[in-house]
C-alpha cells in the first residue's frame, strides 16, 4: 500500500472523526494516529516489540 493510499485513509477517518463526532473526536484520532505511527516507524526502523516497555521507562527518568 503506497503511503499516498495510506495518507488519504488516514484523512478520511479523520474526516469522519471530525464529522460524527466533532472536534474531540477529531482530536483524539489525530493522537492515536500520531502514536501508531510513531511505534510503525520505530517497529520499522528495527525496534522489536519486546523492547518498547524499556523506551517507555528511559523516557521517564
Amino acid at each position: 500500500m503506497s503511503r499516498a493510499f495510506q495518507g488519504m485513509l488516514a484523512g478520511l477517518a479523520l474526516a469522519f472523526a471530525g464529522y460524527f463526532g466533532g472536534f474531540g473526536a477529531f482530536l483524539l484520532v489525530a493522537a492515536l494516529g500520531a502514536v501508531g505511527y510513531a511505534v510503525g516507524h520505530w517497529l520499522d526502523d528495527g525496534g522489536h516489540i519486546d523492547d518498547l516497555p524499556q523506551v517507555f521507562e528511559r523516557m521517564r527518568r
